[in-house]
């Protein structure tokens, strides 16, 4: 951390937070009541150790007033189904970041309103500089189902030449992952969990896969890892995604194998139609005709491109932001003679399991947004599955964690501070 007015501030900010006093804060870390005063200042920058234990004393009050497990944010949030994951397994989210305002909507209506949690738009808002990101809540876990954009990555052989970085503050500059990436080396969050589509993996070649994996792990010293999951043990639907979960401490023992599967047959879309659905969803004879011409010009050409139609006792293909166009790629059918129809939005919300159970999912927008919603959402009993593996590695904080001193970081984990 630079020395100046940003350290003494976020010392300031911590040493409030915890409810201590100077002479307090300086007992706590054993310093001079003199140097704890040039912190307030920020005369002089505390060492890491004495912000970590500062900050772990700051959460364990937080912990205490709300009996939250841990503390999560929320970012590129969608309409949260990342966040019903972790609060299932006693986590509070004190930050999240989501611009589309369709989505905020729904977010909201969803979710109960807490004084202490931020509800922030554009997140590059808060990650231009030291202080922007000292307004995002210190936090023990960072979930993000973060955009995929291009990456452009030159050499690293020429950048040497040129006297570039070739860090993720130079591959990935311009991208929503460097935001990302930032807010990690910023706030050292225990954990993290990332989503995106299955693809990521491949695109650019490999690229773009490479130089977010290497960022995480080189740069950042988490240590990673990745798994492609299908919904179709959960849902009935076929929809793959790739999740890639982070530890800071390298000795935690997460594996994707310690998931629990359902092991019973998969789910069909019996399981998530309603018995009765308005008219108004049943494909008008023009738009069902186009859709049929379409299918038959592309099988003569021999590709596969053309509508879904699915039956209860069958898995739909995935649900895209794109469904509320035609439909096409899940259509419903209704019977010999009878046209087909679009998923209602509130067969959407079961079949990405936002309606499961004694859960219940309010749509207050319109049906063409909400589409959009839940094709870019995650499927959440597989985010829920993830959760679960995770908690036995995530924060419990009994008291005794805060009687010693932390443990620093090894020297090869300690991450340099980009300007």
């Amino acid at each position: 951390m630079k020395q100046g007015t940003n350290a003494g501030n976020g010392f300031c900010h911590l040493r409030e937070r915890a409810g201590l006093s100077i002479e307090e804060t300086a007992e706590l870390l054993r310093v001079s009541l003199r140097s704890a005063y040039r912190y307030e200042r920020g005369d002089s920058a505390p060492s890491p150790l004495a912000m970590e234990t500062l900050q772990l004393v700051a959460q364990q009050k937080t912990r205490s007033a709300t009996g939250a497990r841990f503390r999560f944010i929320d970012l590129f949030a969608g309409i949260g189904g990342l966040r019903i994951g972790f609060e299932g397994i006693g986590g509070k989210c004190v930050f999240t970041s989501e611009w589309d305002r369709y989505a905020a909507e729904t977010y909201h209506r969803n979710f109960e309103e807490d004084p202490e949690h931020v509800f922030a738009g554009d997140i590059r808002e808060y990650t231009e500089n030291e202080v922007a990101l000292d307004r995002i809540p210190r936090h023990d876990v960072l979930l993000a189902g973060f955009p995929c954009q291009p990456f452009s990555i030159a050499g690293v052989s020429k950048k040497n030449a040129l006297g570039r970085p070739h860090g993720f503050m130079d591959a990935t500059q311009g991208t929503l992952f460097f935001d990302l990436a930032r807010i990690i080396q910023h706030h050292r969050p225990q954990a993290f969990l990332l989503e995106n589509v299955k693809n990521l993996r491949s695109h650019d070649s490999g690229n773009t896969f490479r130089t977010i994996c290497s960022t995480l792990q080189d740069e950042l010293g988490y240590k990673i890892q990745t798994r492609v999951l299908s919904a179709k043990p959960w849902v009935p639907q076929g929809r793959e995604r790739i999740f890639i979960v982070g530890f800071r401490d390298h000795d935690a023992g997460f594996s994707f194998d310690d998931m629990i599967v359902p092991d019973q047959d998969h789910p069909t879309l019996g399981d998530i139609l309603l018995p009765e659905v308005e008219d108004r969803y049943t494909l008008t004879p023009k738009l069902w005709k186009y859709l049929q011409d379409y299918k038959k010009k592309h099988s003569a050409k021999g590709n596969g491109f053309g509508f879904g139609l699915f039956g209860p006792g069958d898995v739909a293909r995935t649900l895209s932001a794109r469904y509320y166009k035609d439909g096409s790629e899940i259509l419903i059918d209704q019977g010999p003679g009878s046209r087909p129809r679009r998923l209602t939005p509130k067969e959407c919300a079961r079949l990405m399991g936002f309606e499961r159970g004694n859960r219940t999912w309010d749509i207050p927008v319109s049906d063409t947004q909400a589409y959009r919603q839940f094709g870019n959402a995650v499927v959440v009993p597989v985010v829920e599955a993830v959760a679960e593996a995770m908690s036995p590695w995530l924060p419990r904080y009994p008291t005794a964690e805060l009687v010693g001193w932390p443990s620093p970081e090894p020297e090869e984990q300690q991450v340099p501070a980009y300007g």
